[in-house]
Formats: structure tokens, C-alpha cells, sequence
């Protein structure tokens, strides 16, 4: 990790308005997170985490505030705009892998490359090495209703990581995998934040977010609090110690 700054949002606000009813999902959130690192975003339904990750990744603007992403302001985008800075600079991992379901795992991956005018060949050549990187070299050509949960997260990974993107931005990514694959999917993150990538990973969950190096917990659409991981736990350690 350096101390450059990757993201760094100011002062952010979200207000939605339903009807007669004003929301305030988030209030005057700051936050800065470094090129390298590896930080869990955590808090209960209704703390603001989720509007804070749909900020952060670009799929939602701020009613006020600064939104710094890699030196560009993006506070402001329009929806074109937005699109084109999360295909460059975000890889997303969701909870519900958001694969094509008549595609196969080598199609997937490559999706993201079309949007980014890559050359068939090149892409397919670049979605294989994708796949072979995250354990998938065998499967490249199996539709996601012939691959395993775990193995449906390895291609969402895969895919995420295709564009070389500044960040990872993991919706709970190990919601939907049993105890073993969550571990696994975690120590394919921690190898992918090992090779200098930085990591978002949003997660309810207290044992997952113990892979983080940082931890940010949000309450009522706050930062209550934001620090080091003193106790960080490693795959290789659960897998012995755990199971």
C-alpha cells in the first residue's frame, strides 16, 4: 500500500425523496482510501453502507459533496459518464454472481471488453488468462448453470478484474456460498490484494470482514467508526485452524 490518495470522498449527503417523505441516507460522509489497501465496509440494513457503495461505485451520484476517483471528479457525471468511468476503473463482484446465463464463462469475462472496444481475439485472449488465474482454466467454455457457486464467483472475479480496473469494489460477495467457499473466494481476494490491487469489500458479516487489513462501520448514515484490523485473519490459517 502507498498514501496516494485512490478515492477520497468530502462531505458526501444522499437524499432520496418518497412522496411527501425526505430520506437521508447519507450525511456528511468523508472518506479516503489509498491506493493498495484492503478495506471492509460494514453496518446493519438501514446504516447507509449500501448507498455508499452504489456512490463509491459509480452507480449513483451524491445530492452534495466531492467524490475524488483516481484524480477525477465524478461527483457531477452524467449517466454516460458514470458508465464509462466504472468499466475503466471499477471490477465489480456482487452476492448474485450477475452472470449472462446463455453465455459461457469465457464470454462473461470478456463482456467488459466489447463495452471497451477490444478486438475479438484480444479479448478472448485476455478472458482466458482471466479464467486461468483464478483456478477456471478447465471450465472455460461451461455456461453458469453447469459451474458450482464457488466456481460462478471465481468467473465474477475473473470478469472484474479483466479491465485492469483501480478498484474492486465486492458486494457480499460470499452471501450466497456455503462456509469452505466463502473461505476460498476470500483467499482468492487476498492473493488478488497481495498482487497490489485495492480491494471495497462490503459484507455484513463479522468473520469475512476479518480478512480486511481496514475496517469502516457505518450507523444512520455515518462513519461511527474507521480503523486498522489488528487481528487480520488469513485463509491459510482458518483452512487449518477452522476446518
Amino acid at each position: 500500500m502507498n498514501d496516494m490518495a485512490l478515492l477520497q470522498i468530502t462531505d458526501v449527503a444522499r437524499i432520496y425523496t418518497i412522496g411527501s417523505e425526505t430520506i437521508e441516507a447519507l450525511k456528511s460522509v468523508s472518506l479516503r482510501i489509498n491506493k493498495g489497501e484492503f478495506v471492509a465496509l460494514m453496518g446493519p440494513s438501514g446504516s447507509g453502507k449500501s448507498t455508499l457503495m452504489n456512490i463509491l461505485g459509480c452507480l449513483d451520484t451524491p445530492s452534495r459533496g466531492s467524490y475524488l476517483l483516481n484524480g477525477t471528479q465524478v461527483s457531477e457525471m452524467t449517466e454516460d459518464e458514470l458508465a464509462e468511468i466504472r468499466n475503466k476503473e471499477i471490477g465489480f463482484v456482487f452476492q448474485t454472481f450477475n452472470l449472462l446465463p446463455k453465455s459461457t464463462a469465457l464470454e462473461n469475462v470478456a463482456l467488459p471488453l466489447i463495452y471497451a472496444g477490444i478486438s475479438k481475439t484480444a479479448r478472448t485472449a485476455r478472458a482466458a488468462q482471466a479464467l486461468e488465474s483464478v483456478g477456471l482454466g478447465q471450465r472455460m467454455e461451461h455456461r453458469p448453470n453447469e459451474l458450482s457457486g464457488g466456481q460462478r464467483q471465481r468467473v465474477a472475479v475473473a470478469r472484474a478484474l479483466i479491465n485492469k480496473p483501480s478498484i474492486i469494489l465486492a458486494d457480499e460477495p460470499t452471501g450466497n456460498l456455503d462456509t469452505r467457499t466463502s473461505i476460498e473466494i476470500m483467499g482468492l481476494l487476498e492473493e488478488i490484494h497481495q498482487q497490489g490491487n485495492t480491494i471495497i469489500l462490503v459484507t455484513h458479516e463479522e468473520d469475512i470482514a476479518q480478512h480486511a487489513h481496514r475496517i469502516v462501520r457505518m450507523r444512520d448514515g455515518l462513519i461511527e467508526s474507521d480503523n486498522p484490523n489488528l487481528e487480520i485473519k488469513s485463509v491459510s490459517n482458518r483452512l487449518t485452524g477452522e476446518l
